[in-house]
């Protein structure tokens, strides 16, 4: 783990990594999903609604699994002060707040001609909405903290991940703990209440998703490593110039002082 903190043996394996999870998710999603919304059979119940289940499970997986990643680099942060843990972080929390709204809003089109109405506060969807929220402050505090610069306060936005991984177990058990108009858990360790004819092609797709994913995250620690990169360049260089400038000035005193002399 600590070898594959160092940034350059990081970007080293990104740098095919990135394309191979991108290339490997697009497939997989595009097989699953023309798969799912073209030839899978209709529910017995709930007709061709059902198709959209396999964009709406792998969002919300993602959505809670972005958190989790927040909250896992999080920890990596307080813990063994990896440098690139908190760009870990950083990093999942856009395309995690992405899939989160779109688990909401495939939630809710599927909501209206099942249960008649655009949205309910139970447990799940709340509980849900609340992880959006949780997304967005996350990314305002991240780039408050940012922008800031004062020693500890990204080990306050890392506290924040911690404390908002709270939620996710939330999401998991609100359809147990809570009366709830969203159905129960159809897969759970072991077993399944899934047709197999919806099963496998909802299983590829929540691994394409997966795959895209890792490589929306990958590229974006890339890219906040180079922007980070880029911009201790640019204050070496400032600092360079404001030395060579000092130098220069004095050179020009002590010039002047001996004609006065």
């Amino acid at each position: 783990m600590h070898g594959f903190a160092n940034p350059a043996r990081f970007l080293r394996l990104a740098r095919w990594l990135t394309p191979l999870l991108f290339v490997s998710g697009l497939v997989l999603m595009a097989a699953s999903l023309i798969y799912g919304l073209l030839f899978a059979p209709a529910d017995r119940l709930m007709g061709d609604t059902v198709r959209i289940l396999y964009i709406h499970v792998p969002s919300a997986w993602l959505g809670m699994g972005g958190w989790t990643t927040i909250a896992v680099a999080s920890l990596v942060e307080l813990v063994w002060r990896h440098p690139l843990a908190t760009i870990a972080a950083r990093a999942a929390a856009v395309p995690g707040a992405v899939f989160t709204a779109i688990c909401l809003a495939t939630g809710s089109i599927w909501g209206r001609p099942t249960w008649g109405t655009w949205w309910v506060w139970d447990g799940r969807l709340t509980s849900m909405l609340v992880l959006l929220f949780l997304y967005f402050g996350y990314m305002a505090l991240a780039n408050a903290a940012q922008k800031d610069g004062v020693a500890g306060s990204s080990r306050i936005v890392a506290i924040f991940g911690i404390v908002g991984a709270v939620n996710v177990p939330v999401i998991n058990r609100s359809v147990v703990w809570w009366n709830s108009l969203h159905q129960p858990a159809s897969i759970t360790m072991g077993k399944s209440a899934i047709d197999p004819a919806f099963l496998w092609p909802l299983l590829v797709a929540t691994i394409g998703f997966s795959l895209l994913f890792g490589g929306v995250v990958l590229a974006r620690m890339r890219t906040i490593l180079a922007d980070y990169q880029a911009e201790a360049r640019l204050r070496r260089r400032a600092m360079q110039s404001e030395a060579l400038g000092a130098h220069d000035a004095q050179g020009a005193y002590e010039t002047k002082g001996g004609e006065t002399a």
